[in-house]
C-alpha cells in the first residue's frame, strides 16, 4: 500500500506558514514568492488553520474586504482536516475529491511535517501508473 510518506520523501521538507495576525496581503506575498497556493497558519508550533487562494477569492475579493487591513485569522479555514504520513494515497485522493480540498496538511505527533496538494497526488499516481506500464511491457517483451 502506497502512503503519504512515499510522496513526502520526494518533496522538499519545507513547510510555509504564517501567524494568525499576518495580513492577507503579506500572506499573498509569501504565496507568490514561494509559488504556492496555500499557506498554513501556525501558532506556537500548532496548526490553527489554512489560507488558500480560494479563501482569498471568496472571503476577501467577493466580500469587498481589504487585503492590507484584514488579518489571516478572520478569513482562514480554521482547524483544517489533516492526515498522517501513514495514510493511504487512495484515501487522500478520495478525501480531497469528496470534500473538495486541494491541500491537506500532514501532521505527525502534533506537528506539521508537510503539505499534500492535489497536484502532488496526481503527479504521483501518473508516475506510479507509468512504472506499472513499463513493468508490464518488460514482462511481455521478455
Amino acid at each position: 500500500m502506497k502512503t503519504v510518506k512515499h510522496i513526502l520523501s520526494n518533496k522538499p521538507s519545507v513547510v510555509y506558514s504564517a501567524t494568525r495576525e499576518v495580513s492577507v496581503l503579506e500572506a499573498l506575498k509569501i504565496m507568490m514568492e514561494k509559488n504556492i497556493s496555500a499557506l498554513l497558519i501556525i501558532e506556537n508550533g500548532l496548526l490553527q488553520g489554512i489560507f488558500t487562494e480560494r479563501d482569498y477569492a471568496r472571503k476577501i475579493i467577493l466580500q469587498g474586504k481589504s487585503s492590507k487591513d484584514t488579518p489571516l485569522h478572520e478569513v482562514m479555514t480554521q482547524n483544517p482536516h489533516t492526515i498522517t504520513p501513514d495514510e493511504a494515497i487512495d484515501y487522500c485522493m478520495k478525501l480531497m475529491t469528496t470534500r473538495h480540498f486541494r491541500h491537506l496538511p500532514v501532521v505527525e505527533n502534533g506537528l506539521v511535517i508537510g503539505m499534500l496538494s492535489i497536484g502532488d497526488l496526481v503527479k504521483y499516481i501518473i508516475e506510479d501508473q507509468q512504472q506499472t506500464i513499463n513493468q508490464l511491457e518488460n514482462y511481455i517483451n521478455s
